[in-house]
């Protein structure tokens, strides 16, 4: 079965390999850093306004007159629409906010200063379709580098060259351990990999806290994943594009404003089934009902998790399997502006926290934006935890840690803009990851046409680039192709 674990027997494919993630454990005098790839939120701070608005609803198609339908308004239902329109079919994307982009959203409540809640890099810049797309839409990109960082040890004093070295050979441990797990009979999560292969024990609370420190910098910040649910064998089953990595300094807006140029959109209609029979799919919504010969469903994978949208038939068990083994992560921000700059001239701010996971990673937004803007990122377990705070305790817990690197002085942030992915019911999370029991083949299922006539795409179903922008991007284009097939 597809979606079997390898026997014991079996070396599971990809598992050995020399670089255990598309970035090292560590760059020359700085951890490797967090890569956002596509996160996505409900701010939750003052109320973003919503963008990529378009000017009108359109009336549900009438009988005879049925588009291809897509649900979902992010870059993978966009792309999907675009390449149908491209190739003369009609179309219609049905979505539930009252915005585009879904995961993708640049909010413009600093009028001087656009905001992306959701996906924020290119990562990969060389071949990466993102890349194309963001030249065709005008858009400006700034490089920022992992490696101009500074790391802050647990008194908030950096780090000398002899404490980097001391977290270098940790994570050359660490790394050794995990490709001897990938070798293993069984897999396993990656946390219990290194505790068991440290070993756990022989280490001191300082080694625990710095192991910890770099679980998290290095594997949770990327996948968005709990190391204690992430996949021994397939964490970083994934694959990138070479080149820098670059922001986008007005925002992921202008390309998914592109994308829907002339594309006929219904928002704010939430899909609660999707109906499919021989000879067509019905989608409907709370208050409307449209049918069109094909239906691309671009729902995150945290959505299809919750079942709140019914599939008639059932999904195909292999289907649903998946989608109950695949894990969703998340990947939270902070956006916290300061009347100046108070902290040192570097993009990156790394903290070895003594608790798992607590604002550990910091980009500076000086440089690239020229911006007194300092972005807090929380993954996983602490991230998900946080959303049940107020945003006051979550701006006074930031400006704790703030405080410890750079004194009391440190002033009250002047605005902040704060993300809840996991609480968002139109996301569910930032974006999967290859939990225990999953396995690569499961996003393959996800990609099989249903019926030959419902298709689904995302980030989620793509094999290689599961996480990113440009999977999802990829995704779309092979579902339409797949929805003109006789």
């Amino acid at each position: 079965m597809l979606w079997a674990q390898p026997p014991a027997s079996t070396q599971p494919d990809n598992r050995s390999r020399e670089d255990m993630n598309r970035r090292d454990f560590l760059k020359t005098g700085s951890l490797a850093l967090v890569s956002a790839i596509l996160l996505g939120c409900r701010s939750a701070g003052p109320t973003p306004t919503a963008v990529n608005r378009p000017t009108r609803r359109p009336t549900p198609p009438a009988a005879g007159d049925q588009p291809i339908l897509v649900v979902g308004a992010g870059i993978a239902g966009l792309a999907a629409a675009r390449e149908l329109h491209r190739q003369g079919r009609e179309v219609l994307v049905i979505e539930a906010r009252d915005r585009i982009g879904g995961r993708i959203w640049t909010d413009t409540a600093w009028s001087d200063r656009p905001l992306d809640l959701g996906a924020s890099w290119i990562h990969g810049v060389t071949g990466n379709p993102i890349t194309e797309l963001a030249a065709q839409s005008g858009a400006r990109t700034v490089t920022t580098d992992y490696d101009n960082a500074v790391i802050y040890d647990t008194t908030g004093a950096p780090l000398d060259r002899s404490g980097e070295l001391r977290l270098e050979r940790l994570a050359d441990d660490i790394a050794r351990v995990l490709r001897e797990a990938q070798d293993g009979d069984r897999d396993q999560a990656v946390q219990a990999a290194v505790e068991a292969g440290l070993p756990w024990s022989a280490l001191s609370p300082a080694e625990r806290i710095e192991a910890r420190f770099i679980l998290n910098s290095t594997l949770e910040q990327e996948y968005a994943g709990s190391t204690a649910e992430l996949s021994t064998y397939w964490f970083d089953a994934d694959g990138g594009f070479k080149g820098g990595d670059v922001l986008l300094p007005a925002g992921y807006g202008q390309i998914v404003d592109d994308l829907a140029a002339g594309i006929p959109l219904a928002l704010g209609q939430t899909v609660r089934e999707v109906r499919v029979t021989e000879e067509a799919v019905t989608i409907a919504t709370e208050t409307d009902t449209y049918t069109g010969p094909h239906a691309i469903v671009t729902l995150p994978l945290g959505v299809l998790k919750t079942g709140k949208v019914a599939f008639s038939p059932a999904l195909p068990a292999p289907t649903q399997r998946s989608i109950d083994a695949l894990g969703m992560g998340v990947l939270n921000k902070c956006y916290l502006r300061f009347p100046a700059v108070f902290w040192p001239e570097v993009d990156w701010l790394e903290y070895v926290a003594r608790r798992n996971g607590h604002w550990v990673e910091w980009l500076s937004l000086a440089r690239p934006a020229q911006q007194p803007v300092l972005l807090g990122f929380n993954a996983a377990d602490f991230g998900r935890e946080i959303e049940a705070w107020s945003d006051e305790q979550i701006v006074a817990d930031a400006l704790r840690t703030l405080r410890v690197l750079f004194g009391r002085q440190v002033p009250d942030p002047v605005g902040f803009q704060i993300t809840r992915w996991a609480s968002d019911p139109f996301a569910r999370g930032s974006y999967s990851f290859n939990a225990l029991s999953s396995t690569p083949d499961m996003r393959d299922e996800l990609a099989r046409s249903i019926d030959g006539r419902l298709h689904l795409a995302g980030e989620a179903t793509h094999r290689e680039y599961f996480g990113t922008v440009h999977g999802a991007y990829l995704s779309g284009l092979r579902a339409a192709q797949d929805s003109l097939r006789p």
